[in-house]
């Protein structure tokens, strides 16, 4: 990557990653001081500081190793959804107060109603669904399903062909995944399915007494951790489970639970390895199935959006075409 420093501290970005170090950047922005920064509520900052900051942030863990020109001519949606939040209009009240007048009290009272279950329901938040494209890519899908600790190291199995796509090796981290598509990782490439790397055992003299002394502290170690009969009463399978060598290690980096999740629109099969992409991920009122750090509905994605509304392009000629990234359809799309 151009920027080796992706969990710095000052900077405080978080990405898309198990690592601890961004779990504690993450808590600075969810819960910390630096989450107070990015609330403009009551700011002199100005309005093009507010969006490019916010743009800022999204990008870090959305699509960080895409470049911007990239994002914004392949990966954004050809007509973003209006995020800005809905005002009752006037003609609305005037509309039911005439059929008030009218002596239709039935459809007025109906359009209210309408118009109660509307408010109480709210908005979806169709603003995080700016990444929908990213959230497509083979190496973040790789990274939703927790195949992989960090989407760095999703990227690393796809190029170095680790990667299946529908039974075919493939060498593309930025292609598109097509809904039904199924991806598959070789278990010897994923690290939290090895054996953890022990130390090197230290020089000892050539002694004979040096050796006995050996000897008799492996002895001391066997002795000490061979199971008793309490814990083999307490586990009647612990030493059946440890006789066998066939048995695939499971070996979860520390702290790593926080990101143990996978969204909605993925299938994962970790008996073999494989997920598959089921659907484009979407958003209904009160719940987004995209995964971000900050509010799908908050400022900071409101903002984020107001600066690709305006920036995005309009034109894509053909030799620009030609330069897209991979792409995949559904058969009924094409």
């Amino acid at each position: 990557m151009r920027d080796l420093k992706i969990y710095d501290f000052k900077r405080c970005l978080p990405r898309m990653s198990w690592a601890p170090h961004n779990l504690y950047n993450l808590y600075r922005r969810s819960l910390g001081d630096e989450a107070r920064k990015a609330n403009w509520t009551r700011t002199t900052v100005s309005l093009f500081l507010q969006r490019w900051q916010s743009k800022a942030l999204v990008r870090a863990y959305h699509g960080d190793v895409i470049p911007e020109k990239v994002f914004k001519r392949w990966y954004l949606p050809t007509v973003l959804p209006d995020v800005r939040p809905r005002v009752r209009r006037a003609a609305d009240a005037e509309k039911a107060g005439l059929a008030r007048w009218a002596m239709k009290n039935n459809v007025a009272d109906q359009e209210q109603q309408m118009r109660e279950e509307e408010e109480a329901k709210g908005l979806a938040p169709v603003g995080s669904l700016m990444f929908m494209e990213v959230e497509r890519r083979i190496d973040v899908v790789i990274f939703r399903a927790c195949l992989a600790p960090s989407v760095y190291e999703a990227r690393r199995l796809v190029v170095h062909g680790s990667v299946l796509l529908n039974g075919k090796k493939h060498q593309n981290p930025g292609t598109r995944l097509a809904p039904g598509d199924m991806v598959s990782v070789d278990p010897a490439e994923i690290r939290f399915l090895q054996e953890p790397v022990e130390a090197s055992p230290a020089k000892t003299s050539e002694t004979e007494d040096g050796e006995g002394d050996i000897k008799g502290e492996e002895a001391t170690v066997k002795e000490a951790t061979k199971p008793g009969i309490d814990s083999i009463r307490a586990k009647p399978y612990a030493l059946a489970y440890r006789s066998k060598k066939d048995l695939t290690p499971f070996n979860l980096p520390d702290y790593a639970s926080p990101f143990l999740f996978v969204p909605a629109y993925l299938e994962p099969s970790f008996k073999t390895c494989s997920v598959v992409y089921v659907r484009h991920p979407t958003a209904r009122p009160g719940y987004s199935e995209i995964p971000t750090p900050y509010d799908a509905d908050g400022e900071i994605v409101r903002f984020a959006w107001e600066w690709y509304a305006k920036r995005r392009p309009k034109i894509r000629s053909k030799s620009q075409k030609a330069r897209e990234p991979e792409n995949r359809q559904a058969p009924e799309d094409l």
